[in-house]
């Protein structure tokens, strides 16, 4: 039950969750890359370029933005999202590939972790930590249904447009929306509370030493391991569900008439939609979940997302084609349960001051894994198939969340 009201604050959180998740490229991006000559090898390294590109700028970013203002951080990088679209449009070569990429990766160095920071702070501001998993779970439940809607109008964009890279110049439009919506927080979200009365004493140096001090605690450091290892895996891999959606459009027999890339777009924007629902509902029952199964939900549903990424790629393998699909819909709604629980928990071991700071180390390790995973992950689709390589990279994982969990507690 909500101990929170529902205010003009809340409605800007959740909207920002809609409108940022509004990138409509997203149902279509490794679809767009093959089209322009790609291969799984080279979509690989263009992962891993953002991904490194995201590691060199993840802890400054956060200190930046803890030290000089959280919503100097997102306009800031929302600037460089919407100049990476404009590139992604204008350009057809790998190397323009590599410099959107580089752009995107920037983009996403300043915003991860910023906005959790923000909200964070605004339910200590107002006496709600308590709240926390129950409050971020319902403003990210926005954020999966804005990635629900977007897959709709992108599939209805590549519908009528019978191109992919218009997808990525109209993903500016709400991507301008969302620097309004930023540019009209309150001020006081722009600081932590007493970042704010000393931000001027707080040097980058002091803010590492402080940040270093909070991550080696063990407790700490399982959390934030534990997250990086299941979010890393997803993003390295999401975008590969899309060749398997267009083998699921073969098999449906409608639109039997149209184009194949016109036909394509409308069933796969529609069953990213699907997903998209299913995944708000995942997030919004986060806290309700986790009051009935505290103490090993962590590495339990790690194990889950894990298992299902085994079965898509034995499935995919065998060419069962809808099996692999719902198995891989379940990777993405293991993923958006443990979000807002482990969250919850950074927010219970860590100063709100510094949060962001730590957040961004979270994002740091994903991002370190996700590079490698993407760019592994790519070569093994080249030489054995998407499947194969779905089944060696869950199983290399699964080995490793095990060997973690013999050594770092991972449960709360």
């Amino acid at each position: 039950m909500n101990s929170f009201p529902k205010n003009i604050q809340y409605a800007k959180f959740c909207a920002y969750g809609f409108f940022k998740n509004l990138r409509f490229f997203d149902a279509f991006l490794i679809l767009f890359l093959v089209e322009n000559g790609m291969t799984y090898t080279q979509i690989g390294l263009l992962y891993a370029v953002r991904e490194i590109i995201t590691n060199i700028f993840e802890i400054p970013s956060g200190i930046l933005a803890d030290t000089y203002g959280r919503k100097n951080a997102l306009v800031f990088s929302f600037v460089i999202y919407i100049l990476a679209f404009a590139l992604f449009y204008f350009s057809s070569a790998f190397w323009y590939f590599i410099i959107a990429f580089v752009l995107y990766g920037i983009g996403d160095a300043f915003r991860s972790g910023t906005h959790k920071g923000m909200i964070m702070d605004y339910l200590k501001l107002n006496g709600w930590e308590e709240q926390k998993i129950n409050y971020y779970g319902h403003t990210r439940s926005w954020s999966q249904r804005g990635s629900a809607i977007s897959s709709l109008i992108a599939g209805f964009i590549v519908f009528y447009t019978g191109q992919y890279e218009y997808i990525f110049l109209y993903s500016i439009i709400p991507y301008m929306v969302v620097l309004l919506l930023i540019l009209s927080y309150p001020e006081e979200l722009n600081h932590s509370a007493k970042v704010a009365i000393s931000k001027k004493r707080l040097g980058i140096l002091d803010a590492l030493v402080r940040l270093f001090g909070i991550v080696k605690q063990p407790d700490v450091l399982s959390i934030i391991n534990n997250a990086a290892l299941h979010s890393a895996y997803l993003k390295a891999v999401k975008d590969y569900i899309q060749p398997l959606m267009v083998h699921v459009a073969l098999l449906i027999p409608l639109f039997l008439y149209m184009e194949p890339d016109k036909k394509n777009g409308i069933i796969i924007g529609f069953i990213y939609f699907l997903i998209y629902l299913g995944t708000s509902q995942a997030s919004r029952m986060a806290s309700a979940i986790e009051m009935r199964n505290k103490g090993k939900i962590t590495y339990m549903t790690m194990l889950y997302g894990l298992g299902f990424g085994i079965a898509c790629g034995v499935f995919y393998h065998l060419g069962l084609w809808v099996l692999a699909l719902v198995s891989f819909i379940g990777i993405y709604i293991v993923e958006n349960l443990r979000k807002p629980i482990l969250t919850g928990y950074i927010t219970d071991h860590v100063p709100n001051e510094t949060l962001t700071s730590v957040l961004s180390a979270q994002s740091l390790l994903r991002t370190i894994l996700t590079a490698i995973l993407a760019f592994v992950f790519g070569i093994l689709a080249d030489l054995s198939g998407i499947g194969l390589s779905f089944v060696a990279t869950s199983s290399l994982l699964l080995l490793l969340s095990f060997l973690l969990r013999k050594n770092v507690a991972f449960e709360r």
